[in-house]
């Protein structure tokens, strides 16, 4: 029976951009191995290509198949809703091109729905158009609920901060696609085509990575080379399967692969 993998990538494989040691030959092994994989990312902005490049610099070589974004789950999940409907986006690059793949038309008035998503192009009309078309009627859809890291200089404010905005102004609250949804954990399985007892999430993030696999049945694996120490672990009502310094202390085959 095939097992395989849903692996983040910012704080497992690297870190801005720093590549995580050994995580290049944990990758190596998965492919030698022929073990299915795919980085599961909540990044709506960078387009599949995008991070194939990225991961390419770093020295991991992968293909468009291995990446599935937050941007693809929430064009996927809205195609099946609304077959060919229209879109305002707030977002870029990656989240436009996915909306186009399923069918979405992006207009400037009277939209189906209002999407959200990474992007450092917004402006305050943009925004307040955003939440006329919302009190009309427009769906109002997420595609993911990521905060800014809150460091001086950084110039993307964070879904979190601008769904948050929208949310206040409407009272409507926006549904959200990307990881932790099952919407999203669901649908990068269908991805690489396994069953749900067959796959391992790993993650640096305890509220998004882990607690959708937890979610939705996978195993999962915390590494601590990212966002989440292992004292906060006692913060959440889960816990993870395994928790590893980094990626390259994971060796296979797990434990409940047997």
């Amino acid at each position: 029976m095939p097992k395989g993998f849903l692996i983040d990538q910012d704080g497992v494989i690297y870190v801005e951009n720093r590549l995580i040691p050994g995580a290049d030959k944990f990758v190596e092994l998965l492919q030698k191995e022929n073990i299915p994989f795919t980085f599961m990312t909540n990044n709506s902005q960078r387009s599949p290509l995008d991070a194939v490049r990225k991961l390419e610099k770093l020295g991991i070589h992968v293909e468009e198949k291995n990446v599935y974004t937050s941007a693809m789950a929430t064009a996927h999940f809205m195609g099946q809703q609304f077959p060919n409907g229209t879109a305002y986006v707030l977002g870029e690059g990656g989240l436009i091109s996915s909306l186009h793949e399923h069918g979405f038309t992006l207009v400037q008035n009277d939209p189906d729905f209002v999407v959200v998503g990474e992007g450092i192009n917004f402006t305050l009309e943009m925004v307040r158009k955003a939440i006329d078309f919302i009190l009309g009627g427009s769906k109002f859809i997420a595609t993911n609920l990521d905060p800014s890291p809150r460091k001086a200089g950084w110039n993307n404010l964070g879904i979190a901060g601008i769904v948050s905005m929208i949310e206040a102004a409407t009272g409507k609250v926006a549904f959200t696609v990307g990881k932790p949804s099952p919407v999203m954990m669901r649908q990068a399985r269908k991805h690489i085509g396994l069953a749900t007892d067959e796959v391992t999430v790993i993650g640096d993030t305890l509220a998004t990575d882990i607690q959708g696999g937890v979610q939705v049945g996978y195993n999962t694996i915390l590494t601590l080379s990212g966002m989440s120490k292992k004292e906060d672990l006692n913060d959440f009502p889960f816990k993870p399967d395994m928790v590893v310094s980094s990626i390259a202390d994971i060796k296979l085959p797990l434990p409940w692969w047997k």
